[in-house]
């Protein structure tokens, strides 16, 4: 079968190759994968920016397809039903964090498309305990975003919570920026969503999808914005989406004393300037998300289900898989929102 495999450490060094199609077998279910959403991270493997801890490795992690094959071991899902999947391949299964399931803190965990075969493929393998049988109000298009749509799940409602009186700032209008802006809004708070000049489209975007305010920090004042929205008080929950050194110490100082700042975009560097003081002198909760875990896919596939986050409006190109690369390409350059890969058409 056809798969985009990254083959070694380094820029680039990745290709379209040929490869043995994989077979169901145990607790496993083959997939027939439709779409694949391109992730910051796949970028940043692109870059080399990454170390990947298992190489060669077909890339890919933000998918939906159809079941075409099931393992003698799996009993809840069968061929021909139309499915999503976790990230997680294998856990150890044995430490407190797999115990309370949560599979993004097991130090053991192996993921589809960074230690196991990804998604960038015709096929791929998957555990049942991580397919999710889709309803039938979701599309595949819709549902190859489910994956980033947990990660907002996680950090707004279970790294901390949203009630509808609260007034939240948003930095990043990137798709998980997009994504967690209307997480936020589903729970009816106030959304103030802050981007650079060159997202304007973005962020005009994310006017059409509910968000109350959008902020060009480059030209407008975010402080007196968010004051002014706030009665003078700061927001009660600041998100960082944006991975953005800048707009995490301009955002620290906007949070409500006793408020909650959640980091949820990845720094290019482990270790960076931060505004201690204003968590210290306004007793802030500078809390940390990582990734997703299983309670979050079932939220995010209820907010699917009911049509309360408009997913498919964020995908601006989709490319074959044997053109990935210039799909990558697309999203490097910056001009687009969402970038999928379409592997079969289902």
């Amino acid at each position: 079968m056809k798969a985009v495999m990254k083959h070694e450490v380094g820029y680039d060094n990745m290709s379209l190759v040929d490869i043995p199609e994989p077979e169901a077998y145990d607790d496993k279910v083959k997939i027939k994968v439709a779409y694949t959403g391109i992730c910051g991270s796949d970028i940043h493997t692109f870059k080399g920016e990454y170390g990947n801890p298992t190489l060669p490795v077909v890339l890919g992690h933000e998918f939906s397809g159809v079941v075409v094959e099931v393992g003698k071991d799996v009993k809840n899902v069968k061929v021909g039903d139309r499915v999503t999947s976790q990230t997680t391949f294998t856990t150890c299964g044995e430490c407190d964090y797999c115990k309370e399931k949560d599979y993004n803190l097991c130090s053991n965990r192996k993921g589809l498309g960074t230690q196991a075969n990804g998604s960038f493929a015709e096929y791929v393998i998957s555990r049942e305990e991580s397919v999710h049988v889709l309803p039938e109000e979701i599309t595949l298009k819709g549902a190859a975003l489910t994956e980033p749509l947990a990660c907002c799940v996680h950090a707004a409602l279970e790294k901390t919570t949203i009630s509808k009186d609260d007034k939240v700032l948003i930095f990043g209008p990137g798709p998980i920026g997009l994504l967690l802006a209307q997480v936020v809004k589903a729970q009816g708070a106030f959304v103030i969503l802050s981007g650079i000049t060159k997202d304007m489209p973005r962020l005009q975007l994310a006017k059409s999808l509910g968000v109350d305010v959008i902020v060009d920090s480059l030209q407008e004042n975010l402080e007196e914005i968010v004051l002014k929205h706030t009665n003078g008080y700061g927001a009660n929950k600041v998100f960082d989406c944006s991975g953005a050194v800048p707009a995490l110490n301009q955002g620290l100082p906007l949070v409500r004393k006793k408020g909650t700042f959640v980091q949820v975009g990845l720094f290019a560097e482990k270790l960076n300037p931060q505004n201690q003081e204003a968590i210290i002198q306004r007793e802030i909760s500078y809390v940390g998300s990582r990734s997703q875990k299983p309670s979050s896919w079932v939220i995010a596939l209820d907010l699917l289900k009911n049509q309360k986050i408009d997913v498919e409006k964020m995908v601006t190109k989709i490319v074959p898989l044997d053109e990935w690369r210039s799909g990558f390409e697309a999203v490097m350059a910056g001009n687009e929102i969402k970038v999928m890969v379409q592997s079969n058409e289902i």
